[in-house]
């Protein structure tokens, strides 16, 4: 996690109103200069003040698109701003608002264990193996992927990206988020035992040769921790009270919980979903609570509600606030560049490389897993 200095005492003073009212007034100043992203699982607050708001997916697609703008301000996590900064032109500067702003999955995939990993599968096993990585990774996990003849790919596009992977080589690693692999092979007709778990914590990834040659794909021992808080049980309670309510789960979630919903699928799956559907249906919805709250207010007829009865907040996109962003507009009105999220060169060269692989696999419309 990279370290965030305190803010000026000042902003400790603004009222919620006040800080919306600056960064309007900011956003005029820089007028098309500035691009604001930000991502579905933000506070309320922020989104309101975004110029664009979608998933990892789209808001790569749009920070990629920027020609104009000179500063793209990602309200979302590290990574996101990464990805942000490799896909954009030498030009755009990218700006975190809050650099403490990370994320637990991508942090459990290090690039030495990738490497002690590959090692493995090279000499060890002697198979050909394509890394796949999801796009909530390091910039150093997708340039490994773009040395690799991988790619990187989305819970939108997983399923694209892993049948284009299946006609390079004879097997997929898939990293970070175990889950994802999982569902979306087992979508694909993959056999669960035709699915190992990958360990970095282990020797060898607590495998044995044998046990990688047997399997089509490898998972990475790496999952949401937002996610991670959906069960099956909570499906069974929903099923006893309301046999009518539908079952809406991201694919992040355990294999378990994705079986026992109706529909499985990314963010703007999950957005269309319901927003498509007639009025008066009733859901239940196994992701962030944020976005489950903007679904319930902007669906007033119909019955929106989490799948589970705890908050599932992404802790670590909620550090990204008002204050934050209002700061660092501040800093940029007076000509200071606070928060730059900058890739090295050899590194953005091949993660775009594995990024481009994963744009070139975009379908229109949304893909659900189930």
């Amino acid at each position: 996690m990279l370290f965030q200095p305190p803010l000026p005492s000042r902003y400790a003073s603004l009222t919620e109103d006040e800080m919306a009212q600056a960064i309007v007034k900011r956003k005029e100043q820089l007028g098309s200069r500035l691009i604001i992203l930000g991502h579905h699982y933000q506070q309320h607050e922020v989104i309101a003040l975004a110029d664009f708001t979608g998933d990892s997916l789209k808001l790569s697609q749009i920070g990629a698109d920027q020609d104009e703008a000179e500063f793209i301000v990602f309200c979302g996590v590290h990574f996101m701003a990464e990805s942000a900064d490799i896909l954009s032109n030498d030009n755009v500067k990218v700006i975190l608002p809050d650099l403490s702003a990370g994320c637990s999955m991508a942090d459990m995939a290090d690039i030495d264990d990738l490497e002690e990993a590959w090692e493995f599968l090279d000499k060890e096993c002697g198979v050909s193996v394509v890394p796949v990585t999801y796009v909530n990774s390091a910039a150093s996990i997708k340039a490994f992927c773009g040395r690799q003849s991988g790619a990187c790919c989305t819970s939108s596009n997983a399923s694209a990206v892993l049948r284009w992977a299946f006609e390079q080589g004879d097997k997929v690693l898939f990293l970070p988020d175990q889950h994802l692999g999982r569902n979306t092979a087992y979508a694909m007709g993959v056999a669960l035992d035709e699915m190992a778990v990958y360990d970095p914590r282990l020797p060898q990834g607590g495998l044995t040769a044998e046990q990688v040659r047997k399997s089509r794909v490898l998972l990475w021992k790496g999952h949401c921790s937002v996610h991670a808080l959906f069960a099956p049980n909570q499906c069974d309670e929903i099923r006893r009270a309301d046999p009518d309510c539908k079952i809406l789960v991201h694919p992040e979630c355990s294999w378990e919980v994705v079986q026992k919903a109706d529909l499985a699928g990314s963010t703007e799956f999950i957005i269309k979903t319901v927003r498509e559907s007639p009025a008066g249906s009733r859901w239940a919805i196994g992701t962030e609570v944020h976005l489950v709250d903007r679904l319930v207010h902007a669906h007033p007829d119909k019955a929106i509600r989490s799948l589970a009865g705890i908050q599932c907040l992404c802790t670590t996109m909620y550090r990204i606030d008002l204050k934050h962003l209002l700061w660092v507009l501040d800093e940029l009105v007076e000509g200071r560049i606070v928060n730059q999220i900058q890739v090295d060169h050899a590194t953005k060269e091949q993660a775009r490389v594995a990024l481009e692989r994963m744009l070139a696999n975009v379908s229109a419309e949304p893909v659900a897993i189930k």
